[in-house]
């Protein structure tokens, strides 16, 4: 097939890249390294890291690619050509228990999968998948998405600083692939600017893939870790594994900063001794951690991981780049092989039949046109008399939904007091959000259990719980007006 064979040159034409700039992104930190391949042996060519002052989601992409690129030429760095590790924060995330399948059959199941899982419309996401081998021919699979959107504005702040991104992974995934023969039973953790990423990798796949918010602090110009934060998400993301895959888990491995890292390290043998894991800092690369030989004693990280196991040949586990579909691909795939002469004969009559009928259609529309000039008075009329309509309905609402919610909220909990709310915030009268103390975990977990029972909630989510005695907590739900 002729796609086939643009995509086969296109994938080589990738894999001869000599040279790339590997980037990461974390909260407004960008790190970058160069790196070229020479006789089978990567060199490191440059190495930066900067305080981006425009938000890349937000601020318009021209000004943020001129900032990129002004860095860029501050720390002369040329290559344009790059691999982009994205914030783990953007991504999220669901799983998956797949049956035995066909393999053909196994890409269908997950995306409709993916359309009950993902709390939003799974087309606005773009979702990619690791899958983890279960015994009896079951897998185990994540999936991660990361709105289009997000990944639109960061691809027009690249190309407006004349970058061309070959990739966009993740920074964990690079650093601990789940391929690797050593990275099967490893929970990873990576220090970041603003948050630790957790990842699991067993069976061959990513089983758990997590970004700890609240973990990282800055108090006097530094960063400070909750390291007994961490050892406790760690231990929950375990827990909701499968245990065919969590007792695999067998090493931590950490990256980051040497002296949080080590911080972490002595907090994560006390809390998880006695499932008796292996705890590892990771600050420089082993001799074999690529097919290409690095300079010894490199120094670890993400940016460099992304750009070394591309220039391998390996790419990203988890790739988000969108793809880019040429006209002349569109028409290759159309008109393929042996169709290709029907095709043009049917195309040359369709060009024909086109020409005679395109003043017949310029006439429609011109009338069209006219039409709706007559009227677009009365449409703008009528949306702004929607609009007040949408504006005054929720006064005229004789349901009391707002206190119909806080009676259901209010019935879920124990009449004991072991778990109190503090502050109900309702959105829309649909969105709830409750954060409050709990004295039994197991009474908070029947709390919540007592909220799924009810016809009218759904989507109920643990956000947070910190603490111990008490314990503080925040949890979702979404109110759905019907009969109890």
């Amino acid at each position: 097939m002729i796609t086939d064979l643009l995509s086969d040159l296109g994938l080589a034409k990738r894999r001869q890249l000599t040279s790339l700039l590997g980037l990461t992104l974390d909260g407004s930190r960008l790190e970058g390294v160069v790196l070229r391949r020479v006789n089978g042996s990567l060199t490191v060519q440059q190495t930066f890291g900067v305080a981006l002052s425009l938000d890349p989601l937000m601020a318009d992409a021209e000004l943020v690619g001129q900032e990129i690129r002004n860095h860029l030429a501050a720390t002369g760095v040329r290559e344009r050509h790059c691999i982009v590790g994205l914030p783990l924060k953007w991504a999220l995330t669901t799983h998956i228990d797949v049956p035995s399948l066909p393999e053909a059959d196994v890409a269908g199941f997950l995306q409709i999968e993916a359309e009950r899982g993902f709390p939003c419309d799974s087309t606005t996401l773009h979702v990619a998948s690791s899958r983890c081998a279960l015994g009896g021919g079951k897998q185990y699979a994540l999936l991660a998405g990361i709105p289009n959107a997000h990944l639109t504005a960061l691809e027009k702040a690249l190309d407006a600083a004349k970058l061309k991104s070959v990739s966009f992974g993740l920074g964990i995934a690079a650093l601990q692939g789940p391929k690797a023969a050593n990275s099967n039973g490893v929970l990873a953790l990576a220090i970041g600017e603003t948050q630790v990423g957790l990842q699991i990798t067993c069976g061959g796949g990513i089983a758990a893939l997590r970004a700890l918010e609240g973990t990282l602090d800055q108090e006097g110009g530094r960063r400070l870790l909750h390291a007994d934060v961490v050892a406790r998400e760690a231990r929950i993301t375990l827990g909701q594994l499968p245990a065919e895959l969590r007792e695999q888990v067998r090493r931590i491995r950490i990256f980051g900063p040497r002296d949080l890292a080590q911080q972490l390290a002595d907090e994560a043998e006390l809390r998880l001794e006695q499932m008796g894991v292996k705890v590892e800092v990771v600050a420089q690369y082993a001799p074999d951690q690529f097919s290409l030989s690095l300079p010894q004693g490199t120094a670890v990280s993400p940016a460099l991981s992304l750009a070394a196991g591309q220039l391998a040949g390996e790419g990203a586990v988890l790739d988000f780049l969108p793809p880019r579909v040429t006209p002349w691909q569109q028409v290759t795939t159309r008109y393929s092989s042996g169709k290709l002469r029907l095709a043009g004969a049917v195309g040359g009559a369709a060009l024909l039949l086109t020409t005679c009928l395109f003043g017949y259609q310029q006439w429609q529309l011109l009338r069209l046109q006219s039409q709706w000039n007559a009227l677009a008075p009365r449409y703008k009329e009528l949306q702004a008399t929607q609009k007040e309509i949408r504006q005054f309905r929720p006064w005229y609402d004789e349901s009391a939904r707002g206190l119909t919610i806080l009676k259901q909220l209010t019935l879920a909990f124990p009449e004991s007091g072991v778990v109190s709310a503090k502050t109900v915030e309702i959105r829309d009268l649909n969105a709830v959000t409750c954060s409050g103390l709990a004295t039994d975990y197991q009474a908070l977990l029947k709390t919540l259990a007592n909220l799924r029972t009810n016809r009218n909630i759904s989507e109920v989510t643990l956000n947070t719980i910190r603490g111990k005695a008490p314990m503080q907590f925040t949890f979702n739900f979404h109110w759905n007006e019907g009969p109890e």
